[in-house]
This record gives C-alpha cells, sequence and structure tokens, in this order.
C-alpha cells in the first residue's frame, strides 16, 4: 500500500458521504497532504476558503471529536515518513513524491472496472470531444494526439473562452456520447462550468483529475483519480500523464480496427519518410 501523505488522506475520506463543502476540504487537504498535520483549523479553513466550523465539522463527520483529534491522527502517521526523508534535497524528495503517485495509481489501477468502462465510453463516442485548459491542456493535448490514431474523430477542445460551448453542440450534433476532460489544478471555473453544460447537453463525462475530491467531480459521471506533485513550484502530473495512457490502452480494446489504423499510419509514416530511423 503506498504510504504517501495523500495517498493516506485519501484512504481516510473514502467510505465518506461529504457535503460540497467537506469535499471542499478534503480536496484542499489532499492539495497540502504534507503540510496539514502542522495547520491550525483556522488555517485549514482559510487554506481551503471556508468557515472554521466547517473544518470542525468536518473532522467530526470522518469520525473524530474534532480537528485536533484528526490533526493529532495525521501526526502520529508523520514522523516516519519525514525522518526517512531528511537526507534528500528538494529535487530528490519531488521525485519520490511522484513515485509514491505512481505507486498509488498502480494500487487503484488493481481493480480495473473504471478504467475499462471508461474505455468503452470513449471508444463508442463519435466524435470523442477532449477538454483541458490552462495547466491541463497539455494532457489533452498529448492524449489527442494519439488518441487521434485509432479514433476516427478526436475533438481536441483546449482554449475556453464563449466559444467552447459552441464547440461542445457542434460535437453533440454529431453524435458525440462522451466528453473525456483532463482536470488539473488550480481548477478553473471555467472547465467546471463546461463539464456541467456538457452533462446537461446530454454527454457522459469522464475526468482525471488530481483527487476524487476535486471540484469537477460533482459534474462527472465518471472520475478518474491521479495525484499530483506539489513539491516544486509548478505541480508535476506524472500519473495523471500515465493514466491517460492508460485509458488510451482500455479506449483501444474498445475499437476492433485500432491495429489496422494503427498499421495504416505506419505505412504512411514510412511512405513519407515521417519519421528519423
Amino acid at each position: 500500500m503506498s504510504d504517501s501523505p495523500a495517498a493516506r488522506l485519501q484512504v481516510l475520506f473514502e467510505g465518506h458521504r461529504l457535503t460540497p463543502t467537506q469535499r471542499r476540504i478534503a480536496h484542499c487537504m489532499v492539495r497540502r497532504a504534507a503540510d496539514v498535520p502542522f495547520l491550525s483549523s483556522v488555517e485549514l479553513a482559510e487554506l481551503a476558503g471556508v468557515s472554521q466550523p466547517s473544518v470542525t465539522r468536518f473532522a467530526v463527520a470522518l469520525g473524530f471529536d474534532g480537528y485536533p483529534a484528526l490533526r493529532k491522527h495525521l501526526r502520529e502517521l508523520a514522523p516516519a515518513e519525514a525522518a526517512g526523508e531528511a537526507s534528500l534535497n528538494e529535487y530528490q524528495q519531488a521525485v519520490e513524491a511522484e513515485i509514491a503517485n505512481l505507486q498509488h495509481l498502480a494500487e487503484v489501477l488493481a481493480d480495473p472496472a473504471p478504467v475499462e468502462r471508461a474505455g468503452r465510453l470513449l471508444a463508442s463516442s463519435r466524435p470523442l470531444p477532449v477538454l483541458g485548459l490552462r495547466a491541463a491542456a497539455s494532457q489533452a493535448y498529448g492524449f489527442s494526439y494519439f488518441a487521434a490514431k485509432v479514433h476516427p474523430d478526436v475533438r481536441l477542445l483546449d482554449a475556453g473562452g464563449t466559444m467552447l460551448a459552441d464547440r461542445i453542440d457542434a460535437a453533440v450534433r454529431a453524435g458525440a456520447s462522451a466528453l473525456l476532460c483532463f482536470a488539473l489544478p488550480r481548477h478553473p471555473r471555467e472547465v467546471v462550468d463546461a463539464l456541467a453544460y456538457a452533462q446537461s447537453a446530454g454527454l457522459s463525462v469522464v475526468t482525471v483529475a488530481d483527487s476524487a475530491f476535486a471540484p469537477v467531480a460533482a459534474h462527472s459521471d465518471l472520475l478518474l483519480p491521479a495525484a499530483v506533485g506539489t513539491g516544486l513550484a509548478f505541480d508535476t502530473a506524472c500519473a495523471p500523464m500515465l493514466l491517460g495512457r492508460v485509458l488510451l490502452e482500455a479506449m483501444c480494446d474498445g475499437l476492433p480496427d485500432a491495429q489496422a489504423r494503427l498499421e495504416e499510419f505506419d505505412a504512411g509514416a514510412a511512405a513519407r519518410g515521417l519519421f528519423v530511423e
């Protein structure tokens, strides 16, 4: 079992029915997993953008007497990890944190059913819109680049603005039944609004997000979590990228002609001298 701070928090939160405000606190805690054992309830409330009593109610909802008891529980788990990292510099710690995120993803994938279901949804959607804005734009682009080699109609939605809803409408009119979204911090309000709009238009929304408590969860029919690293000035997203590739594999399983399309592309690329051998 992965023992990263974020993974421990995810396990702690699982199985609890949380209100939208409590999900917001949970998402904030996962994002700041290494710092949470040392934050006061007031500090956590400020980071999450909620009231201090909301933090107290959240701790009680998890089965603790209050926030101090929750923090004490988290502090008891922290020292062993901190001692092991004491000799690592900040760059090494960032790499180790990403390794822990990947280990946690591997554990989540022990149950392949959610990814397999997502793969079927994506394979059957013609066209397939793929959404990712700001920090998630590169994830959406990478998925779309490879997906277009096996899927007959992939539509990349990596630019916001008033035309985003128009492009969702166009995909629906063309026959789309699902939309894939990559959602990474900081979560643009525009993405949350776009997913709500996509659902209202009848699309099944599959989302790859940094946690099951991300703001996009409320507008996702199937959310697949993959944690990001937060140890550097800018987040690292190895786990979401790898989960995207896993989704591609699952989607290929739902496309009977995927292998033929790949062979056709390779033949055309060779004839054009597209790649340097």
